[in-house]
């Protein structure tokens, strides 16, 4: 093995060159051993063009040897040569030693073409071969996990966690905190982020744990690792509208509002938190500071129509109608795919005194809103106001079938009836 440790000592030292002179005699007239080292030492050290050579030479000699087969696909697989991986995997034997750890190489290769059922397939044959290996049951996990099936996945994670506690420096504390998010169960996956987090403190795991708790109503828990993952990357976007929501909770608004706007500052072109920042503000009564985030979230998606309709609102509420009918002018919407827009331009053209324009956008609303109380009684009122005294009894005729405890309702269809 001496000239082994020789051509690893010349690539150390960048003797690249004498290194290949060596190897090429032990390619000739080396024994099977040290051709099986030095293939594990170039594959180490990224020769795979090397490797493959000495592995496919051993395997002249020993055919079917697992062992060979194994290590030879492995450096196939890092050369991107997975269909010869592939066919060299599906032929070694099944009495090998070696054939549960090909099971895990072919049902990795099998996932990455995104043949899963085959991928699942193999796993399982693995898990009979070897019922008590952890990298097995946890690459079941794996599977089982991206393919949302999250109940198989969590018994597999529970399996591998009676032994250990991590595989390939994946926390199955982690794992299983979230799978268990992902199906709802947030406060039985909070204990297992904290053990995740005892062992390593890691930013999407500290996102996940404060996330998690926020969705369980935990809202201080959520504040705090938010406000941790804060000051070890400030950089970390997403936290920052979940940090606020939080405070938002805990009703502090203002707390909420500067989280929004230290957010803002790492990401100027986010438009969930414009428009967020916008509806803490009317909170805070801050109108002149909601319009203008809800229109710099319209001006980074002028399709963005739930922060047009909550300007709208607010355009309405201060009575500015050209306002409102200047924006839906302005952006990019289908009004038919939120019907909330017909109904705004009707209140904006109404209190322009634009009658005409009013009832076109009134009656494009009702095919929507027939059923809508607050609709029908702006409608209706509307229509009084028009002298359209018939169209207008028919409207408080539904809302007095709708909601006949209102006398209101039931007093305007006899006064109306009488007019007709």
């Amino acid at each position: 093995m001496e000239i082994v440790k020789k051509i690893i000592g010349m690539l150390e030292s960048g003797q690249h060159k004498e290194a290949m002179n060596e190897y090429n005699e032990v390619l000739k007239s080396g024994t099977s051993e040290e051709k099986f080292v030095l293939a594990e030492e170039f594959l180490s050290f990224g020769f795979l063009k090397e490797a493959i050579s000495l592995l496919e030479n051993l395997l002249l000699f020993y055919p079917g040897e697992g062992e060979i087969i194994v290590l030879l696909a492995e450096a196939y697989i890092d050369h991107d040569e997975e269909e010869k991986a592939i066919l060299l995997l599906e032929e070694i034997d099944t009495d090998e030693p070696s054939y549960g750890e090909a099971l895990l190489l072919l049902a990795d290769l099998y996932q990455m073409q995104g043949l899963i059922e085959v991928s699942e397939r193999k796993l399982l044959l693995a898990k009979d071969q070897l019922p008590n290996e952890p990298v097995v049951t946890f690459a079941l996990a794996e599977l089982y996990s991206s393919m949302g099936e999250v109940g198989k996945a969590i018994d597999y994670y529970n399996e591998v966690l009676k032994v250990q506690d991590e595989i390939a420096g994946i926390s199955i504390h982690q794992r299983l905190a979230e799978n268990l998010s992902a199906v709802g169960a947030f406060e039985e996956s909070l204990p297992y982020f904290e053990k995740a987090l005892q062992n390593n403190i890691e930013i999407n795991t500290l996102f996940g744990f404060a996330f998690t708790a926020l969705q369980a109503g935990y809202s201080r828990t959520a504040i705090e690792r938010f406000e941790e993952l804060k000051n070890l990357d400030p950089e970390y976007h997403s936290l920052y509208l979940h940090l606020a929501k939080a405070y938002e909770l805990e009703e502090n608004l203002e707390k909420a509002f500067e989280a929004v706007q230290e957010g803002i500052r790492q990401d100027e072109f986010n438009k969930d938190l414009m428009f967020y920042g916008g509806k803490i503000a009317l909170k805070l009564g801050r109108e002149e500071e909601a319009e203008q985030y809800f229109r710099e979230a319209i001006a980074l998606d002028p399709g963005f129509s739930e922060a047009a309709l909550t300007l709208n609102k607010l355009f309405i509420h201060q009575e500015r109608f050209s306002d409102v009918i200047d924006l839906l002018e302005a952006i990019d919407v289908d009004e038919h795919a939120d019907p909330q827009f017909f109904w705004d331009a009707a209140i904006a053209y109404h209190g322009l005194e634009e009658y005409p324009k009013a009832l076109e956008h009134y009656e494009a609303a009702y095919i929507y809103y027939k059923n809508n109380e607050d609709f029908l009684k702006d409608y209706g009122y509307f229509l009084i106001e028009e002298g359209k005294t018939a169209l207008a009894a028919e409207v408080f005729k539904q809302l007095a079938k709708r909601n006949p405890v209102n006398e209101e309702y039931a007093d305007l269809v006899d006064r109306l009836t009488e007019e007709m």
